[in-house]
């Protein structure tokens, strides 16, 4: 039987749902060990399976298919003899890595990350949770949607640090589902519930052990202040939500501020939360995140 090729490597990396990056050398000038054309998937872990080079390449691949991953976009690089580097970035903008292999070739490649979505968690079976969870699936979202009588923390020891767990459950198993949402490892919490009772709920939870940062990390109510109205409406406003947080957490600089300026909206974030009790969680009026928002999605809209 042939050996497995890079796509046999690809598509079971794929099937597992592993993080990874596909590295494809684009150009080459003058003497190089890899072609134009070669693949190799690079793992999370730093395993390079396919053929791209020397160390020297190898080691300017893994590191940058380690920034890809973490933040979720395409890259090209460029690997160059290190007399010829006398920058970060070459002159067409191409990020430059220096390279002491003997055979003084330059190598461009470009580097393409995948990972599964973020998964959503959503807590509840109400009209606004299935509402969510039916607009979520299709902004591509992976969706666990749990049942009354599910247990909340079954569900919330999958969450990782990219997911997002909204708790719907409308008076039914509150104080149980909220305390697995913000004692998961989820970055971003969000509750369908008024600012006084999610107060009243995180109070008693701190009582109960949870911590004033996890507590911080609440965002109630849910959703974005676009008048809405319906299960519908609400579910739309939830998700404008997270996908600005889902933005800002790719791109912390590009979103513009209210003078046009560069800003990372996490930033203010995160100082008005560290000032924050356990009684009160993050609202839309100190939601940094939030306010930016709100000036790409107006109240009319």
């Amino acid at each position: 039987m042939a050996d497995l090729d890079i796509f046999d490597h690809i598509e079971g990396l794929r099937a597992r749902g592993t993080p990874f990056c596909v590295a494809t050398v684009l150009r080459t000038a003058d003497v190089t060990s890899a072609k134009a054309g070669a693949k190799a998937a690079v793992t999370s872990a730093g395993d390079i399976l396919g053929h791209l080079g020397g160390a020297c390449v190898q080691r300017a691949v893994i590191a940058s298919a380690e920034e890809a991953l973490r933040e979720g976009g395409p890259r090209m690089i460029r690997v160059k003899p290190s007399e010829k580097v006398v920058s970060l970035v070459d002159e067409d903008g191409v990020q430059l890595f220096k390279s002491g292999c003997p055979s003084g070739g330059t190598v461009d490649l470009l580097i393409e990350p995948f990972q599964l979505a973020p998964q959503l968690v959503i807590f509840g079976d109400g009209p606004i949770a299935q509402a969510l969870a039916a607009h979520a699936e299709l902004a591509g979202f992976r969706v666990r949607a749990t049942l009354s009588g599910d247990d909340p923390a079954a569900a919330a020891a999958e969450l990782q640090a990219r997911d997002f767990v909204v708790v719907a459950s409308q008076g039914r198993g509150d104080a149980l589902a909220l305390k697995a949402a913000l004692t998961s490892d989820a970055a971003r919490v969000s509750m369908v519930a008024s600012r006084k009772k999610a107060g009243h709920l995180t109070a008693k939870l701190a009582k109960d052990g949870v911590t004033q940062a996890q507590i911080a990390r609440l965002k109630s109510p849910a959703g974005l202040d676009i008048g809405a109205v319906d299960p519908h409406e609400i579910a739309l406003s939830i998700l404008a939500e997270i996908i600005t947080w889902r933005a800002a957490s790719k791109h912390p600089r590009q979103i513009g501020g209210p003078d046009g300026e560069t800003t990372d909206p996490a930033e203010g974030e995160r100082s008005e939360i560290a000032a924050s009790s356990p009684a009160a969680p993050t609202t839309q009026a100190t939601d940094r995140a939030t306010q930016i928002a709100l000036q790409v999605f107006p109240r009319c809209c």
